[in-house]
C-alpha cells in the first residue's frame, strides 16, 4: 500500500500540507505534492548513505520543515527514527546517540556544533547530515543536505519489505540514572488510533499546531496523526505565547497538543494582548504531558471555546490510555478521564492483587493493555519485563477510580518528576551530583510549583568536613545535565532518612512539601 503522504499528494496535491512560520518573518509553505517530493528526495539521500529498514537515524533540531521532511522520509524507508532532545548536555546526547546504535545523525545547523564536540565519542555514527546550513555549507566532516536533496530523485523510494520494521525510538529519562530507548515497532493494529480519532472528532479540515518541540512524543505524535488525516500542519519554531496566538489567528488553527506550562503563559497574557487575536477556531485542545490544574482549566475555558478542551493521560511507552471529554472537564476535577477506546486498565496493589474498590482509599498501580503499548526498552529487556504483569504494562503511576469509571492519578510509584511537561528521573540527577568530590549522597524529588507543576529539589549530604552552597550544587549540575533537570532549590542535611536495608525514604523527604494536597503530583 502506498505511503499516506503519497496518497494525499495524488488526491489533494495543491492543498497546503506544511507551513513553517518563523519569528524573523520567513514563511515557508509546502503543498502535499511538494512535501511528497521533498520527503522522497531525502529518502533517496538517506538510502544512498546506507540507510535501510531498521537503520537508526537520530534527528535533532527545533521545529522546522527540515524535521518534518525527515520524519516522513524515515517512515517511507522504514528506518528507526530517534528524536534527540536538543536541550541535552553533551554527555547526555553522547549516551543516547551511542546507545541507540545510530548510523546517521540528521541535525539542524544550529546544533551541529554539539556533534562536532562529541563526535570522537561516537564511533558507530558513519554520517552527519546537516540541514538549514547557511549557504548549504556544513562543518568539516559533515554533509550539507540541501545540495544532495536537489540532486536526488523525487520519485517514491522502492524499499524491499522486511518481516519487522522499527518505526520510532524515543528516549525517556532512566530510573537508574541512564535514559531508556522506548522502541515502538511499525505495523501495530491501527484500530485503537482510529477509535481515538473518531472519539475526538478530528477531520481532514483541521489545522494542527504542535505546541511544543517535535522530539516530545505528544506534539510530534499528534502531528503525525494530523498528517495521516491529510490536515495542514503549522510550525512554530520556538514557543512564544503572543506569537502562538498570532499563528492561531492567522491560520485558523483548530487543533493542538500542549503541556500546561505554555497554556498557562498564554492565559496569563494581559487581556488587551489576548483581545488582539481571534481564538474561536480552536476546536481540539489536547491537554497532556503533565496534569493540568483545575484552575488552569478554568483559565483556558475563559479564553477559548468551552467545547474545545480535551485531556488525555498516557506516556511515551504506553500511548494514550485515558480520555477526558469537554463535558466532564469541570464536572470531574482532578480526573484524567475514562479508559480510552480499546484500552484495558487494571489497578494492582503492592502484593499483585487487582484493586476492585473505588475512591481514594483504594489506590493501585495503573497497568495498561493496548495496541499502543511500546515494544521494548532497547537493549534493556529486563527493565521492560520488570514493569509487566501478564499482558499489562505500567510506567509506575498510582491511581484510583470513582463510581463512574473515571481515573485519578494520585501518586507515582517511581520517583519521576514532571516539570513543565518534561519527564525527569531523580536517579539521573543524583548520579550527576554524586560525582562532585564534596558530595557524599543526594536525594532528588519534585516539589509543588505554580508555574511548572513540579520543580526539581535536591537534598545534599556533604562529606565529613566539607561545606557547599546552593550555588555550588547548581553550578556542578549545570555542567552535566540539561537545563530543565537542574535543581531549582537545594537544601542540606547531615544524613538522609533510610530504611533498615539502607533505602532512602523519599516519601518522608517529600511529605512536608506536599502536605495538605489531595494529589502528590
Amino acid at each position: 500500500m502506498p505511503d499516506f503522504l503519497t496518497i494525499y499528494a495524488t488526491m489533494q496535491p495543491d492543498k497546503l500540507a506544511l507551513i513553517d512560520d518563523r519569528p524573523d518573518g520567513t514563511v515557508l509553505k509546502f503543498t502535499f505534492a511538494e512535501l511528497e517530493r521533498q520527503a522522497n528526495r531525502l529518502a533517496h539521500v538517506l538510502v544512498g548513505l546506507g540507510a535501510s529498514k531498521g537503520t537508526k537515524v537520530v534527528w535533532c533540531g527545533q521545529n522546522s520543515v527540515g524535521l518534518v521532511v525527515a520524519i516522513h522520509a524515515c517512515r517511507k524507508i522504514g528506518t528507526t527514527a530517534v528524536p534527540l532532545n536538543y536541550r541535552l548536555s553533551d554527555d547526555e546526547a553522547t549516551y543516547v546517540t551511542d546507545h541507540c546504535d545510530a548510523d546517521i545523525v540528521y541535525v539542524d545547523a544550529e546544533f551541529a556544533p554539539m556533534f562536532e564536540r562529541i563526535r570522537s565519542s561516537l564511533p558507530k555514527v558513519r554520517h552527519y547530515v546537516v540541514f538549514d546550513a547557511a549557504a548549504a555549507v556544513a562543518p568539516e566532516g559533515m554533509l550539507a543536505v540541501e545540495p544532495m536533496i536537489a540532486a536526488a530523485s523525487d520519485l517514491a523510494p522502492e524499499i524491499v519489505a522486511a518481516e519487522t520494521a522499527s518505526a520510532t525510538m524515543i528516549y525517556t529519562s532512566g530510573t537508574t540514572g541512564k535514559p531508556k530507548g522506548a522502541l515502538r515497532s511499525a505495523g501495530n493494529d491501527p484500530s485503537q488510533g482510529a477509535a481515538l480519532v473518531a472519539l475526538i472528532g478530528y477531520t481532514s479540515d483541521d489545522v494542527y499546531l504542535p505546541t511544543g518541540p517535535l522530539y516530545h512524543s505528544g506534539p510530534g505524535g499528534f502531528m503525525v496523526v494530523g498528517a495521516a488525516l491529510g490536515q495542514t500542519v503549522v510550525l512554530q519554531r520556538k514557543f512564544n505565547p503572543e506569537d502562538w496566538l498570532r499563528i492561531v489567528d492567522k491560520y485558523k488553527v483548530s487543533s493542538t497538543f500542549s503541556a500546561p506550562t505554555p497554556i498557562r503563559m498564554i492565559c496569563a497574557l494581559p487581556s488587551e494582548i489576548k483581545a488582539k487575536y481571534d481564538r474561536s477556531s480552536m476546536k481540539r485542545m489536547i491537554a497532556n504531558a503533565a496534569p493540568w490544574s483545575f484552575a488552569l482549566k478554568q483559565q483556558y475555558l475563559a479564553d477559548f471555546p468551552h467545547d474545545s478542551l480535551w485531556e488525555v493521560y498516557g506516556s511515551t511507552e504506553l500511548g494514550v490510555n485515558c480520555v477526558m471529554p469537554p463535558l466532564d472537564q469541570l464536572r470531574k476535577p482532578g480526573s484524567c478521564g475514562v479508559a480510552a477506546p480499546l484500552v484495558d486498565i487494571v489497578l494492582f496493589d503492592d502484593d499483585g492483587n487487582e484493586v476492585v474498590g473505588i475512591g481514594p482509599d483504594h489506590p493501585g498501580e495503573l497497568f495498561v493493555r493496548a495496541a499502543s503499548v511500546f515494544t521494548e526498552y532497547y537493549k534493556q529487556p529486563e527493565k521492560y519485563m520488570a514493569d509487566r504483569r501478564g499482558e499489562f504494562q505500567t510506567v509506575g503511576d498510582i491511581a484510583y477510580r470513582d463510581d463512574e469509571g473515571f481515573f485519578y492519578i494520585c501518586d507515582r510509584k517511581k520517583d519521576m518528576v514532571i516539570s513543565g511537561g518534561m519527564n525527569i528521573y531523580p536517579a539521573e540527577i543524583e548520579a550527576a551530583l554524586e560525582q562532585h568530590p564534596k558530595i557524599l549522597e543526594a536525594a532528588v524529588f519534585g516539589v509543588p510549583s505554580d508555574e511548572w507543576g513540579e520543580s526539581v529539589h535536591a537534598i545534599v549530604v556533604c562529606r565529613d568536613g566539607e561545606t557547599m552552597t546552593e550555588g555550588d550544587v547548581v553550578d556542578h549540575a549545570r555542567a552535566a545535565l540539561a537545563n530543565y533537570k537542574i535543581p531549582r532549590t537545594v537544601s542540606f542535611l547531615a544524613e538522609l532518612p533510610k530504611t533498615g536495608s539502607g533505602k532512602i525514604l523519599k516519601r518522608e523527604l517529600r511529605e512536608p512539601y506536599w502536605a495538605g494536597r489531595a494529589s502528590r503530583v
